[in-house]
């Protein structure tokens, strides 16, 4: 029937969507747990065989949240992965993808900071209904070194500014407006 052959391609096609946002999720999920240093948030985005390829150190999952911790706390007092461009191929259970990452790194005495562009090359697998990393090659593109000089300045002061940890306000629920936080 018309019908069913209709109901199937419904089904289909919100499986793969569903999917392609559990993906996305993931690797969303995986840089907001960097960037607030959440080893938890961090872990929940790998399976646990998983592993990522930063340049030439390579990270077995269970070791990945806490030594990418440390290796930002060493270099950088405040770390940004936005990401960009997403491409994605998903074959039964098995996902590839290519995300556009811009990581933007503070200096420890928050007087400069860096850009460098780059792209995660993930093989994800869905286990169950979940869709975590398996495998993680980084690339990194270009990048740009300049001063922080503006959010030093009085453009930015009063401006809450990002903590390491859960005590950032992108963690309070509800949000609400007040005077708490880190501030420039």
């Amino acid at each position: 029937m018309v019908e069913d052959a209709e109901f199937a391609e419904l089904k289909r096609t919100v499986t793969e969507l569903k999917d392609r946002q559990a993906i996305l999720d993931c690797i969303h999920r995986e840089s907001r747990g960097r960037d607030r240093q959440d080893v938890g948030l961090i872990a929940s985005c790998w399976w646990p065989e998983g592993i990522d390829e930063h340049g030439p150190v390579i990270m077995t999952a269970p070791d990945y949240p806490e030594r990418a911790n440390s290796g930002h706390a060493r270099f950088f007092s405040a770390t940004m992965h936005n990401l960009t461009t997403h491409n994605c191929e998903i074959d039964g259970n098995t996902a590839h993808s290519e995300t556009y990452v811009i990581g933007t790194m503070l200096s420890p005495d928050k007087q400069s900071m860096k850009i460098a562009p780059g792209r995660y090359f993930d093989r994800l697998e869905k286990r169950g209904n979940e869709w975590r990393i398996l495998y993680r090659r980084c690339t990194v593109e270009m990048s740009m070194d300049g001063s922080a000089e503006w959010v030093n300045g009085p453009m930015c002061k009063g401006f809450l500014r990002s903590v390491w940890g859960k005590e950032d306000k992108s963690y309070q629920r509800p949000i609400e407006v007040g005077t708490d936080g880190e501030r420039w």
